[in-house]
C-alpha cells in the first residue's frame, strides 16, 4: 500500500508541476493537441520528414542545429543512403593538410548539421544586430514549448492602426511585445512536399515543430515505453504485496 500511495504521490506532483508551468506560459497561447503528446503519443515519421525539409529549405539559412548529427536523421525514417546523400550535399572544412591549409570536403552522416555562419558575431551582422538562436532545443527552451513555436510560426499579423512597428521588425501577435526581428518564415506553397501533402502555412509551421520537438528529446518514445513498463510492474507489485500482506496477517486476528 505504501508503494501505491508513493505512485498516487508522484502523479499528483507531475499535475501540480504541469499546473506551475501552465500558469507561467502565455495565456495566449492556445493549446494543441500533438501526436506525440500524452502517455501513449509517439512522432509521426512522414511529419517528421516533411518537417526536417522545412528545417532544410527554410529555418537552416538563419538558424543552426549544432547538437544534431546526420546520422540522427536514420531515427526519423530516413535511409542510410539517403542520409549519406544529405549529408554530401553540404560542404564541411576538412583536417588541415600537409601545408597547413583548410579545404572543404562533402559532409558524412557522422558531421552535425553545418552551421549557416561561421560565428555569432558573423550571425549578427547578416541579421541586422540579431542573434539567431540555434534551433536544437528550442522547443524545450521556450515557455509554452511546441505550443508557442507553432502559435510564433503562425502568428505574423498585420498590426493594429495605432501599433508603431520600427523599420526591420514585425508584427506577431504571439511574440513577447508584438514585435520580432525575424521576418515572416513560411509562404504558403513555399516549399514542394514530395508526399503531395499541401505545403501550407499552418501544414509546415506544424510538420517543423514536430520535427524540432523530436530534435529536443529524440528519446521520447523510449521513454514513454519505458514509463509503461514501469507503471505496470509497479501496480503488479502492488497486488503481489497486498496479497502477500493479507496471508501473513490472516490469524493475526
Amino acid at each position: 500500500m505504501r508503494i501505491l500511495s508513493a505512485v498516487v504521490a508522484v502523479g499528483l506532483f507531475m499535475v501540480t508541476v504541469k499546473a506551475v508551468e501552465a500558469a507561467g506560459s502565455s495565456s495566449s497561447i492556445p493549446e494543441r493537441h500533438w501526436k506525440h503528446g500524452g502517455l501513449f503519443g509517439s512522432f509521426d515519421r512522414s511529419a517528421l520528414k516533411r518537417g526536417f525539409k522545412v528545417y532544410k529549405e527554410v529555418c537552416s539559412s538563419c538558424h543552426g542545429m549544432r547538437l544534431l548529427a546526420y546520422r540522427n536523421l536514420v531515427e526519423i525514417g530516413f535511409s542510410e543512403n539517403e542520409v549519406k546523400k544529405i549529408a554530401s550535399d553540404i560542404e564541411v572544412a576538412a583536417e588541415p593538410n600537409e601545408e597547413g591549409e583548410v579545404e572543404d570536403r562533402p559532409g558524412l552522416p557522422s558531421d552535425r548539421f553545418k552551421s549557416p555562419f561561421a560565428n555569432d558575431n558573423a550571425a549578427r551582422a547578416g541579421n541586422n544586430g540579431a542573434l539567431p538562436p540555434d534551433l536544437s532545443l528550442i522547443v524545450k527552451a521556450r515557455a509554452g514549448g511546441a505550443n508557442y513555436i507553432y502559435a510564433l510560426l503562425n502568428g505574423y499579423k498585420e498590426p493594429p492602426s495605432d501599433a508603431k512597428v520600427p523599420d526591420g521588425m514585425n508584427y506577431n501577435e504571439a511574440y513577447a511585445g508584438q514585435l520580432i526581428a525575424m521576418a515572416p518564415p513560411l509562404a504558403d506553397e513555399g516549399i514542394e512536399y514530395s508526399d503531395g501533402t499541401k505545403a501550407t502555412i499552418k501544414q509546415q509551421a506544424e510538420d517543423v515543430v514536430t520535427f524540432l520537438s523530436w530534435a529536443a528529446e529524440p528519446e521520447l518514445e523510449e521513454r514513454k515505453r519505458l514509463g509503461i513498463k514501469v507503471i505496470l510492474f509497479l501496480l503488479l507489485l502492488t497486488g503481489l504485496l497486498y496479497v502477500v500482506k493479507r496471508r501473513i496477517w490472516a490469524n493475526a486476528h
